[in-house]
Formats: C-alpha cells, structure tokens, sequence
C-alpha cells in the first residue's frame, strides 16, 4: 500500500495500535486529498482486515 501512497505524493504512517483497532496519519498530498476516507477504509482498512483478521478498524488521527 505505501508504494502506491508515495507514487501519489503521499505516504501513511502507523500510529498505534490497540485491541484491533489501527490509527494510522496520512502524510504528504495524503494529508490534504478529499479522497483519503476512501484511501483509508476502501484501500488501508481493507487490506489490513483481509492480511489480519483481528483488525476491526482502521482510523485517521
């Protein structure tokens, strides 16, 4: 995923994570797209649940 990010300009950054629960930062021209939600839960969120079944959620602090 962050090969993708940093084509774009972008990059994400784990924060913490804690009862299944990931908090990532989207850096770069991540920080400021008005697609990063998408970016976020239709692309991070969903390769992480599908690579680790325990993660519940991904958020963007």
């Amino acid at each position: 995923m962050r090969p993708m990010l940093q084509a774009d300009g972008g990059d994400v950054e784990l924060v913490d994570l804690q009862d299944g629960v990931v908090k990532v930062r989207l850096k770069g021209a991540c920080g400021g797209c008005p697609m990063a939600m998408m970016t976020l839960k239709g692309g991070i969120e969903r390769m992480l649940k599908s690579e680790i079944p325990a993660i519940k959620e991904v958020k963007a602090v």
